[in-house]
């Protein structure tokens, strides 16, 4: 009995020392390991903040500050300096002291003022276009009257010189044109509603019997060496032009209306024409009436 009450005397001394002791040892391995964390984190932190952003780290050694000043020392230094190009010359990434800032100005004051510039040289260009314009106009309106002014002296003149019948006896009164009323005074006026006139169909017919209007080649008489005009309603003829050899003695032959009194109709190259061969004024035409 004495022996084992001296042991449990000996082991409850014992547990509670081994107690603190583990205790102490655990409290010692976690503030470590707390320790140890801090730092490698702090670290990571700061490493991955210096090698991330490329920005000078934030606290650390002098050793890492001066390392990291050195390599942007050597990326300004090897850097290509670019020269300012024409168009943007304040452009330079590669060294932006190339171009101070004064210069960037200036250089964007000079485009304004080349803008600028253009817009007035396109409206002096268009204004000087529109004048042109004007002018060429102006001047082929002028041209167009005088054309005409010079188109009608020489269709008088023409008439005169086609009308000139005074050496033919019969062709004149005393000398003196037929007016409007004296030509119609003995006779029935011409009228031209003919053409509506079923029987008077000399288109419709000819297409049927073309050949009826086929006589040959125009001889144009001795003395007229004017050759074709195209003669219209009103003109005088020269009295080489309707003489009876040219007559077309059967105008029905041709589904044309029968002509009366002083009136004639004359084959003229292809043309028909009613004459009044007291003056050689022209009554009526059909251009291209044979073929």
């Amino acid at each position: 009995m004495l022996t084992g009450l001296m042991a449990a005397t000996l082991l409850s001394g014992v547990a509670p020392a081994y107690a603190q002791s583990n205790e102490n040892g655990r409290g010692n391995r976690g503030d470590r390991a707390e320790r140890g964390g801090a730092d490698r984190g702090g670290a990571d932190r700061q490493s991955y903040q210096w090698r991330g952003n490329g920005q000078r780290p934030m606290g650390g050694d002098g050793q890492q500050a001066q390392r990291w000043q050195q390599r942007q020392d050597r990326a300004v230094a090897q850097a290509p300096v670019q020269q300012p190009s024409a168009d943007r010359p304040w452009r330079n990434p590669g060294n932006p002291a190339v171009v101070p800032a004064p210069a960037r100005q200036d250089a964007r004051q000079d485009r304004r003022d080349d803008r600028r510039n253009d817009r007035q040289d396109y409206r002096q260009d268009q204004r000087a276009d529109r004048q042109d314009w004007r002018n060429d106009r102006r001047d082929g309106r002028q041209d167009y009257r005088q054309d005409r002014r010079d188109d009608r002296r020489d269709d008088r003149r023409d008439d005169r010189r086609w009308s000139d019948n005074r050496g033919s006896a019969g062709n004149w009164n005393n000398g003196r044109r037929y007016d409007d009323r004296t030509r119609w005074s003995n006779q029935q006026r011409w009228n031209n509603g003919w053409r509506q006139d079923r029987r008077y169909d000399w288109n419709s017919y000819r297409n049927r019997y073309g050949n009826q209007y086929r006589l040959g080649r125009y001889n144009a008489p001795r003395g007229w060496d004017y050759g074709y005009r195209r003669f219209s309603v009103g003109i005088v003829l020269s009295s080489l032009l309707y003489s009876n050899s040219y007559w077309l003695n059967d105008p029905y032959a041709y589904r044309l209306p029968p002509a009366y009194g002083t009136l004639r109709w004359v084959r003229y190259y292809d043309d028909a024409l009613l004459v009044d061969i007291r003056d050689g004024y022209v009554v009526d035409v059909i251009h291209d009436f044979f073929w």
